[in-house]
């Protein structure tokens, strides 16, 4: 969310997060009263209730809805400021703002807290989500995580449990949220620090441990920037891409280790040391 850069922390209107994860904008835009710009391509086709209000920038575009060319944004504004009023029905605080260099900057907190057996483990958990059923599946996980492990996340799968109240060690929080999708690059950053302060060789050999959830392009993106970078051990799910040929598969089970998710108690023995 934008309101976690510092630049934007005198601009009190920048007020906090609204909403969750992509699948649910055509009810949450419904019930938003305000002024709606998407900067990414998770836009599904507006509902007439909204559609005079949302508005498209940059690269994302979308038939019939209203395009800001030269972030010239006066009539989003405008329309933001004549909106309804709506009721404030959403309590509580989310932690948000861990992309590149607040990472790069805790880490050697975060390798302290690693040396004194605070953290033993992080579970990247980045990528997508979708309304599959199955997909509770990363809310358990979450919840029934140790109380000694971090997770990293970016990306809409971070709405399954950046609500749950997970806590913190010693005032790190438990979910660390670098931002959407294609801030997972800062994720890989601080695995690459880690791995320079730690003076390891293999980045395998860190203790991470990946539960990538895959949906649409990006989070594909995200698989091959990890593999590039030598990780293996990637458990990928729920579901595995329709286009994962059984030649493509082969070859990333066998160089790469690759695995499919099967259920929360399969995760946790593996994720508690049992590889």
């Amino acid at each position: 969310p934008a309101h976690a850069y510092p630049f934007f922390k005198r601009f009190s209107h920048f007020i906090g997060n609204y909403g969750g994860a992509w699948w649910e904008q055509e009810k949450e835009f419904a019930e938003f009263k305000g002024s709606i710009i998407m900067t990414t391509n998770c836009i599904k086709k507006p509902l007439e209730s909204y559609k005079n209000r949302i508005f498209t920038t940059d690269m994302v575009a979308m038939p019939g809805v209203k395009h800001i060319a030269n972030h010239d944004f006066s009539e989003a504004i405008n329309t933001a400021l004549n909106s309804e009023e709506m009721p404030e029905n959403i309590k509580g605080t989310i932690d948000v703002g861990f992309a590149r260099q607040t990472l790069v900057n805790s880490a050697d907190a975060i390798i302290k807290m690693v040396e004194e057996g605070k953290i033993k483990k992080f579970v990247v958990m980045a990528g997508c989500d979708s309304n599959d059923k199955e997909r509770v599946y990363y809310s358990e996980l979450a919840s029934r995580l140790s109380n000694d492990s971090v997770i990293l996340t970016a990306g809409c799968a971070k709405y399954r449990y950046n609500r749950l109240n997970l806590g913190d060690i010693d005032g790190l929080p438990r979910v660390i949220d670098a931002g959407q999708c294609n801030d997972s690059y800062s994720l890989a950053i601080a695995a690459l620090k880690l791995k320079e302060k730690l003076n390891l060789n293999d980045i395998n050999t860190l203790p991470i441990y990946y539960e990538i959830a895959w949906y649409e392009q990006k989070a594909v993106i995200v698989l091959l920037a990890l593999l590039y970078l030598g990780v293996k051990n990637i458990r990928l799910g729920y579901k595995l891409p329709a286009f994962l040929s059984e030649n493509v598969a082969d070859f990333l089970v066998k160089n790469f280790n690759i695995m499919a998710v099967s259920n929360v108690e399969d995760s946790l023995k593996y994720i508690n040391g049992n590889r």
